[in-house]
């Protein structure tokens, strides 16, 4: 029986219980937190970046970072919304649209990952470097400005609400499903536990590391690209300054949930929990009527003690 029962139990359910404690808290100061209206509210508000934030975490477990997802957004929004105003049948351009869409996205993850496995470049700095050139093309495409007079049928995807249920909302809980599946049920999942536990030892066991670090950026890009998508049928439009600091937010949710900066450690169910537990704070704050600077400071101290703490467990 191991020495340290409560610290066991707090690594193990630390971030269920602070959800709960969370969830208690706000459900006493506002009325308004428990409705089944301002609880679907908190699910469409982390939808887009939670479907980064597994793209995100199958990264981190290998030991890697993408700090190019936000601008990848912006630059995908672009280029689908774009597709979409080429002449043709509306079927066809939203087959068009996505196609695109998802082509540009699993492009950006390929040549992040063609950098980091065969020039040995750190995922930090070639990441950053392709987020000021997305963030750049998206801006020199458009010239600037937005991609207007979109069918109306694109704004419509991620309004609809089958069953009540916002779509962005569906997309997501599936993504987390089938990624908590690949991670938990297949091979290539333990190939990526194991890249993230020890690059060396895995290669020298027989695992192809440089093929399974191309795969998870290219996952990343591409679930960087359906955000983009859904950002874009939202706000109805493609929109270049769009998913601003969406990487720190997706980070923040990674973390928080549990997976290991250092990689090996970590889970999609942790980085759910962790993208309800960071939504769910911002949405209590506001409906007490902080300020946003105010939720800044919070959510950049719960951050803070979530990284402390994977420290503390990894010691």
């Amino acid at each position: 029986m191991s020495r340290h029962p409560v610290k066991q139990i707090l690594g193990r359910f630390g971030i269920l219980l602070a959800l709960g404690i969370e969830v208690v808290v706000f459900a006493v100061l506002s009325p308004f937190f428990f409705t089944a209206e301002n609880l679907l509210n908190v699910t469409l508000q982390i939808s887009i970046s939670s479907i980064i934030a597994v793209g995100m975490t199958f990264v981190i477990l290998t030991a890697g970072i993408d700090l190019s997802v936000g601008s990848l957004v912006a630059f995908v929004g672009i280029v689908a919304t774009a597709a979409l105003k080429v002449p043709h049948s509306f079927a066809l351009g939203l087959a068009f649209c996505l196609v695109s869409g998802l082509l540009a996205g699993a492009l950006s993850g390929f040549v992040a990952s063609f950098f980091i496995t065969r020039f040995r470049v750190t995922p930090f700095i070639v990441t950053l470097a392709l987020m000021t050139i997305l963030r750049g093309a998206a801006f020199a495409l458009t010239d600037g400005r937005p991609v207007w007079e979109l069918p109306d049928g694109f704004g419509a995807i991620a309004s609809s609400r089958p069953a009540g249920i916002p779509v962005p909302t569906i997309i997501m809980l599936l993504v987390f499903a089938v990624a908590h599946v690949v991670l938990t049920r297949t091979r290539f999942g333990r190939y990526v536990y194991a890249v993230g536990g020890n690059a060396e030892a895995a290669r020298l066991a027989g695992i192809e590391t440089r093929s399974v670090i191309t795969a998870v950026y290219v996952v990343c890009g591409m679930l960087s690209a359906v955000s983009g998508i859904l950002l874009a049928s939202r706000i109805n439009s493609g929109q270049p300054n769009s998913g601003l600091m969406y990487e720190l937010d997706v980070i923040a949710a990674v973390v928080v949930g549990g997976t290991s900066l250092f990689g090996g450690r970590g889970s999609v169910v942790g980085t759910f929990i962790g993208s309800l537990l960071i939504g769910i704070l911002r949405n209590g704050l506001n409906l007490v009527n902080v300020g946003s600077y105010i939720q800044q400071i919070v959510v950049g101290v719960v951050i803070l003690l979530a990284v402390m703490a994977d420290q503390m467990q990894t010691r």
